[in-house]
């Protein structure tokens, strides 16, 4: 699997996931590991390299953004009508608002600030076991759930290219 770098790939990419009738947990799973794969071109950056820090760091915000927007808005509520599981949805939707906590602070910062890699780090840590009950947990139950994943997927990436970020400097 190729890995995507840059906004204009993860764009494009999602925009052919929607024209291939890509279902739900396949889309959101491949955001999963573009994000990874971003994760790990952070960490290979050298400690000069603030510009390219500050550019993947907030490439892995703005696409978080975009990807928590769209599953909490379609898929989750999708996810708790078809396995009535209050408690797995409520703990995903409190990940993500602790992210999102992570991620106004790093979009706010710049890379030769304290705490900077540190935010970063421990966004990484969050996101993986985000994903990690994600993939383990929820998307099993989706699917033994019967969910419209074609469907969901569709109105996913359409969610998600809708979305209107933060401007960056």
């Amino acid at each position: 699997m190729s890995t995507l770098s840059n906004a204009a790939d993860i764009k494009a990419a999602t925009t052919s996931a929607a024209a291939q009738d890509i279902d739900a947990i396949e889309l959101l799973t491949r955001d999963h590991a573009n994000v990874k794969a971003l994760f790990e071109q952070y960490d290979a950056l050298s400690d000069r390299s603030r510009a390219s820090k500050k550019k993947i760091a907030t490439q892995i915000c703005l696409e978080l953004i975009k990807h928590a927007t769209a599953e909490e808005e379609i898929f989750y509520p999708a996810v708790l009508a078809a396995t009535k599981d209050e408690d797995m949805v409520d703990e995903a939707t409190v990940e993500h608002a602790s992210a999102k906590e992570l991620i106004a602070q790093i979009l706010a910062m710049n890379p030769d600030e304290d705490l900077y890699d540190a935010k970063v780090k421990v966004l990484s840590e969050q996101i993986e076991h985000h994903v990690g009950e994600e993939e383990g947990e929820m998307f099993p139950k989706a699917r033994k759930a019967k969910l419209d994943l074609k469907a969901l997927g569709a109105a996913i990436a359409a969610r998600k290219e809708e979305i209107e970020l933060p401007v960056m400097q």
